[in-house]
């Protein structure tokens, strides 16, 4: 049995498309989806780049740099979140598949199929935040679809706001269908599946943190 993917109808019809891709020994359009939604990344992450969001602090210190510094460091910016959304491309689809193939033993290649809606959905949720920023100033950790916000009035610690932050309504419902899918395709049992995507995605929550803390503290220090 062939499956074409097709990622728009497998959110609006699950069961049938996990059936299939159980059943399936042959698999088409992976690669061409895998550099479809890189392509989106880069485009997502250079758009949020050249709009300025996150470069407060290379306007900030427009006037101690000459024109020409200025707008190199525009373009550094935009480049690395280009080289950072292909990198968190590679991370979602690619080394997450390989985890959970360790673990479980589903091909990887029908592990990539799960990790390209992960990615989709991650992409969505990116582009919604995206008008909070502009017209109410709102960072990614507090958005209304995160518990960053409610974190924020508990404590002042940036790691523990920003861990919160990147818990949001998009990655509950990606944890459940993760769960779904692994179960689906895999005969180990529940609490298994629900402890390995729980923890993954608690590593993944702290490191987004600490990365947002790093890059935080590198731009002050390039900056400051």
């Amino acid at each position: 049995m062939t499956y074409h993917i097709n990622l728009i109808k497998l959110l609006f019809s699950m069961d049938d498309h996990l059936y299939r891709i159980n059943k399936a020994e042959k698999i088409q359009a992976l690669w061409k989806w895998c550099s479809l939604l890189c392509l989106f990344s880069i485009i997502i992450y250079g758009w949020m780049a050249l709009l300025g969001i996150g470069s407060d602090f290379i306007s900030s210190h427009a006037t101690a740099l000459n024109p020409t510094e200025y707008e190199l460091s525009k373009l550094g910016f935009v480049i690395g979140r280009g080289l950072y959304a292909i990198l968190l491309t590679a991370i979602i689809l690619f080394l997450s598949a390989l985890i959970f193939y360790s673990i479980t033993g589903i091909p990887f290649r029908k592990l990539i199929i799960m990790q390209q809606v992960v990615l989709l959905m991650m992409l969505v949720e990116r582009v919604l935040w995206i008008p909070l920023m502009l017209y109410w100033g709102l960072d990614w950790y507090v958005s209304p679809l995160s518990f960053g916000i409610i974190a924020s009035y508990f404590t002042e610690y940036q790691w523990i706001i920003y861990f919160f932050g990147a818990i949001s309504l998009f990655q509950l419902w990606i944890i459940g269908f993760q769960v779904k899918f692994l179960r689906y395709l895999s005969p180990i049992k529940r609490r298994w599946i629900w402890l390995t995507v729980i923890l993954l995605h608690i590593f993944y929550w702290a490191a987004a943190a600490s990365l947002a803390l790093i890059d935080n503290h590198l731009v002050r220090g390039w900056f400051g």
